[in-house]
């Protein structure tokens, strides 16, 4: 059982961050353990491609680590690096939006989000109802998918949201309004066909447990440690 004394011993994030500016090797490596899991979900929900998200959460770490000596305490370390992974997340999608000439099929791009154990054991209708929430998601502007998978699929508040994107809260209200308004004509007959499953509620309980790929913890441990260290 733990006591006081021990809580007070374990080091908080913005003492993880000081420590590893003063050069200590495993600092990082701790915040990372801690906010990997989190980052990841926003990264693939924002993303809705496996291999972009991990390129953008290794991207946003490896920034992350290089520029800790720039963080003030302004905000929460959890909102600065999920600033930074939503920051990679939109310059990821605006480069492969310029770059992209013919697309991968619909069907096996939208195969590859779903979790190993899900597409073996989940019924076929809850795939199917996955896939098409995501691809009517990913129709969405950057923008505005960015605060809708904050908002509603994350379950942030609009204030943390906001502080996150760094816009207003009323930018990020008014960005979640259009993007439910572009989306309900694509989602409207899944309420129907669906019942009272509720998937967008299952669907963002789900997502704050979306756990990182087996391989791709220690991955990004390692390339952060050993890239930002060389920088």
């Amino acid at each position: 059982m733990s006591t006081d004394s021990d809580k007070a011993s374990i080091p908080t994030d913005a003492d993880l961050l000081a420590l590893h500016v003063k050069g200590d090797p495993d600092a990082f490596g701790e915040i990372v353990r801690r906010h990997r899991d989190r980052l990841w979900a926003v990264a693939l929900r924002t993303l809705s491609d496996r291999e972009e998200a991990a390129d953008a959460v290794q991207d946003a770490l490896v920034s992350a680590y290089r520029a800790a000596h720039t963080f003030r305490g302004q905000s929460a370390v959890t909102t600065w690096l999920h600033r930074i992974t939503v920051n990679a997340c939109l310059d990821r999608a605006r480069k492969a939006a310029s770059r992209r000439t013919s697309p991968v099929a619909e069907t096996e791009r939208l195969e590859q989000l779903l979790e190993p154990e899900e597409s073996a054991a989940a019924p076929a209708e809850r795939q199917d109802l996955h896939r098409e929430l995501l691809s009517a998601l990913r129709t969405l502007p950057e923008e505005q998918r960015a605060a809708l998978v904050l908002v509603d699929m994350q379950g942030y508040p609009v204030a943390e949201a906001a502080a996150i994107l760094e816009i207003p809260t009323g930018t990020v209200k008014s960005r979640c309004a259009r993007g439910r308004a572009r989306l309900l004509p694509l989602v409207t007959h899944l309420r129907a066909d669906y019942g009272d499953s509720k998937p967008t509620s299952g669907g963002r309980n789900r997502a704050q447990g979306t756990s990182v790929p087996p391989t791709a913890g220690p991955k990004d441990t390692g390339a952060v440690k050993g890239g930002g260290g060389r920088a």
